[in-house]
């Protein structure tokens, strides 16, 4: 079965940074469009930003543009979430997932890594 793998989560303090990676072992990445998505407690899952599998387009979500920024590595068969000045309420298990070509039908997931923004 395929899955995703993520890493990279811990904790920060607010303002601080980190960078959340998605690996696929055992397959390749390029035809797959990516998302990362963040659950918090008590809340419903949420998307936070995707890229196409061509990266022609990239989305984000309002909560976190011009902070987060999703970038594939080819050679590396990774997708990385770079979040700057994170902030308490980016707090939880952040997912990726995969769907064949553009961020819709999102089939293959990760087990999540936890990120949590506290002082």
């Amino acid at each position: 079965q395929l899955q995703l793998v993520e890493s990279g989560g811990g904790l920060v303090q607010p303002g601080g940074s980190l960078r959340l990676s998605c690996a696929a072992p055992g397959f390749t990445l390029d035809d797959y469009a990516i998302g990362w998505f963040r659950q918090a407690p008590g809340k419903e899952r949420e998307g936070v930003s995707c890229v196409s599998s061509s990266d022609e387009n990239t989305v984000y979500a309002d909560s976190v543009k011009g902070r987060f920024t999703i970038s594939r590595d080819v050679a590396k068969n990774k997708v990385y979430l770079q979040m700057n000045n994170l902030k308490p309420e980016d707090t939880a298990v952040y997912y990726c997932a995969a769907a064949l070509g553009y961020c819709v039908g999102f089939g293959i997931w990760g087990q999540g890594t936890q990120v949590t923004v506290s002082s």
